[in-house]
């Protein structure tokens, strides 16, 4: 295998790679969206203390649309090569920085009691306290990890693939090279195009040539000329 071929293999895995990873990313929101965040108590002063719970998806609303945001880059960078797939790759780094805030919040916020109050539809005076959960957040900033990764392998492989889109040879631009004899093939004015490949020969063969012919005879030309005119002169 040729530098080229090799590297745009090495590219085709990174973007699979990348593919999983972003997979895994968004399957991390999902399950952190449905795992508690916040838990508030409220007393009103008739009955019993009511615990309400709030998820991911209620505490951060967006979670499961970076999730299918995720998904849809996961399946766009099929489609996509080049400088589009560096923009996809900044786009899937946004969204990492995204989901890293959100998982960073849950720590570094002093006070989720007030917003707490206001998702759950309580007031605040009747608040009697609040607890944080830390699991979603946990897989959160997990998948935040997954999908900084997987846009550094998509700008990696953006420049791995180069070479694969200016090798390619029509089959008409094979059969047309290997029909040209060594000396034509020389004077070519790019030397990748001068080089018989193997699939070159084996069009070649399906066209009913010899490939290996490197100087065929004229037709109408007789196989004996020379010899007669030698003999006639040494008469």
């Amino acid at each position: 295998m040729n530098a080229d071929g090799a590297r745009d293999q090495r590219g085709r895995r990174m973007i699979r790679l990348a593919q999983v990873l972003l997979i895994v990313a968004a399957l991390g929101l999902w399950v952190a969206s449905r795992l508690p965040w916040v838990v508030v108590t409220s007393f009103e002063g008739l009955g019993q203390p009511k615990t309400i719970t709030l998820s991911g998806s209620t505490w951060s609303t967006a979670l499961l649309p970076l999730a299918l945001l995720l998904l849809a880059s996961a399946i766009a960078v099929l489609a996509v090569r080049g400088w589009p797939l560096r923009v996809l790759a900044i786009l899937v780094a946004a969204v990492s920085g995204l989901t890293g805030y959100l998982a960073i919040a849950q720590w570094v916020v002093r006070d989720v009691a007030v917003r707490a109050a206001g998702l759950a539809e309580v007031t605040v005076a009747s608040l009697v306290g609040s607890e944080r959960h830390y699991w979603g957040a946990v897989l959160t900033l997990a998948a935040a990890v997954l999908t900084l990764l997987a846009a550094a392998l998509l700008i990696r492989s953006a420049g791995a693939g180069k070479g694969s889109t200016t090798k390619y040879v029509a089959p008409a631009a094979r059969r047309a090279a290997a029909r040209q004899t060594p000396d034509e093939q020389l004077v070519q004015p790019d030397p990748g195009e001068g080089t018989v490949s193997e699939r070159m020969i084996w069009d070649a063969l399906d066209d009913g040539r010899d490939p290996t012919v490197t100087d065929p005879e004229p037709e109408g030309a007789p196989g004996g000329a020379v010899g007669d005119e030698s003999d006639r002169e040494g008469r």
